[in-house]
């Protein structure tokens, strides 16, 4: 089966709608959702009601930060952060927050865990930015393979049987097998607000056969999905970096 995996759309329906569009055309059938529905970007409403959508057709979707803070006044995140999540919270109706609210932190399957940030801690929301970090990730679980985001910045490590830890920074529409005998830590980039220097959108491809992981790019509309974010008041530089890719 091939999978396609999303993490952090941070209410951008334009880089969401262009994620799934390409996913569909390179044969993805069924979806996973890393958490971050909401957050920054405008649209959270249609966001939570696709990503509602695609778990009840099959798709597993987990618990990231923003959605937690939605629910909560105990998360704390910086000011622009924080703006977008007060504002976030009176757009939302009764369903969405529910959804939110009763999401997972992480979810096994088979030989696969899904969590937003990594597997160690999920609830303490640790950002995998080097190989010790993501060696702590990988022996606490013992999954193949763990998939994850948060950090908005794709990587890929493997830790072999003797520990010894490998990473590398993904190329674009290039396929990397994930060989037996190791274990490995796909980060993914994110959709809706890529920070790796690439604006266009970020996600995942996994063949659950041939233990392929492609990393994919889908360009969108990035001036609507920032004007959107503009209209409704929100801090601008939430705008301005989407064409940044920062």
């Amino acid at each position: 089966m091939l999978l396609a995996v999303f993490s952090d759309i941070h209410g951008n329906r334009q880089a969401f709608e262009a994620c799934l569009k390409l996913a569909r055309a390179k044969g993805a059938e069924r979806f996973i959702l890393l958490g971050d529905f909401v957050g920054y970007g405008a649209d959270p409403e249609w966001v939570v009601d696709t990503a509602m959508e695609l778990v009840e057709e099959g798709a597993i979707a987990v618990r990231g930060n923003h959605d937690e803070a939605v629910g909560t006044t105990t998360e704390t995140m910086n000011a622009e952060a924080q703006i977008a999540i007060e504002w976030t919270r009176g757009r939302l109706d009764v369903a969405q927050r529910r959804f939110l609210a009763e999401l997972p932190m992480a979810m096994d399957e088979k030989e696969r865990l899904y969590v937003h940030s990594e597997a160690s801690q999920p609830a303490r929301w640790h950002y995998v930015r080097t190989t010790a970090d993501a060696a702590k990730s990988l022996i606490s679980t013992p999954a193949h393979v763990t998939f994850c985001g948060h950090i908005h910045r794709p990587a890929l490590y493997s830790m072999s049987v003797t520990a010894k830890m490998t990473g590398l920074v993904p190329k674009t529409d290039v396929s990397v097998p994930l060989l037996r005998g190791r274990q490995w830590l796909a980060v993914l980039g994110s959709v809706g607000q890529p920070r790796d220097g690439d604006p266009s959108a970020a996600f995942v491809l996994f063949d659950t056969v041939s233990c392929q992981i492609t990393y994919c790019r889908a360009p969108y509309d990035i001036e609507t999905a920032a004007s959107r974010i503009r209209e409704n008041g929100l801090p601008p530089w939430l705008a301005d970096r989407l064409s940044q890719g920062r």
